[in-house]
């Protein structure tokens, strides 16, 4: 199935031909086949800036990856077009210069070179288009770039928090063993005293025993 901007191309291949054609008539031909050539020529001028405009619009819709060729392509039709409004300019003023003196021919050099500024207008608005075009792919990418970072950044608070948290849960534990530990240490203390006390206690028994067998 043809493509929209498949038939914009032989549209613009019929043109760009009769174009060329009428381009190689020009030099040769009597002033009033000039008048109707440069009227000819002009209008299919016109007819090629406006399919490129269409083209340019459908290539914003084709699908990524035929989306660089079809551009480049645009682009070859672009220089062509200008390559052959030069040639016809040229053509024009070749021979014949005293047909330019009528005011009909003069209204009409006058119109081709306000198309002439609008072709070359819309090629700068065209590549302020593709800049424009450039900076929003690099926003985009900037963008899913900071995403990426974020998403890591909240990953690593994460894993931070979650070793925060075991330091914490690590840290009780070891107060709790502390305690439970110095809790062991008083009660063994404790003992150690009341057994101290009882050997001195059992020995002062001894010693007034022995004492009073002597006595008595």
């Amino acid at each position: 199935m043809v493509s929209l901007f498949e038939n914009y191309e032989q549209q613009y291949s019929c043109l760009t031909a009769d174009i060329t054609a009428q381009i190689g008539q020009l030099s040769a031909s009597a002033s009033k086949d000039r008048r109707q050539l440069i009227s000819k020529i002009e209008k299919h001028v016109e007819e090629a800036q406006e399919l490129l405009e269409q083209m340019d619009l459908e290539v914003r819709e084709v699908e990524p990856t035929k989306k660089q060729r079809c551009r480049t392509k645009l682009d070859c039709y672009r220089a062509e077009l200008k390559r052959l409004t030069l040639e016809y300019i040229k053509a024009r003023t070749v021979k014949q210069e005293s047909l330019y003196d009528s005011a009909e021919d003069i209204d009409v050099r006058i119109s081709f070179n306000q198309n002439q500024r609008l072709l070359d207008n819309s090629e700068t608005l065209e590549r302020a288009g593709r800049k424009l075009n450039e900076g929003y792919r690099v926003v985009v990418e900037t963008e899913e770039i900071g995403n990426h970072v974020m998403k890591n950044l909240a990953e690593q608070r994460e894993t931070i928090q979650r070793s925060r948290n075991r330091l914490r849960e690590t840290d009780q534990e070891i107060s709790r063993s502390a305690r439970i530990l110095n809790t062991m240490m008083m009660r063994s203390l404790q003992q150690k005293v009341i057994m101290f006390a009882v050997a001195i206690s059992f020995v002062a028994l001894i010693c007034l025993g022995i004492y009073l067998g002597f006595k008595s």
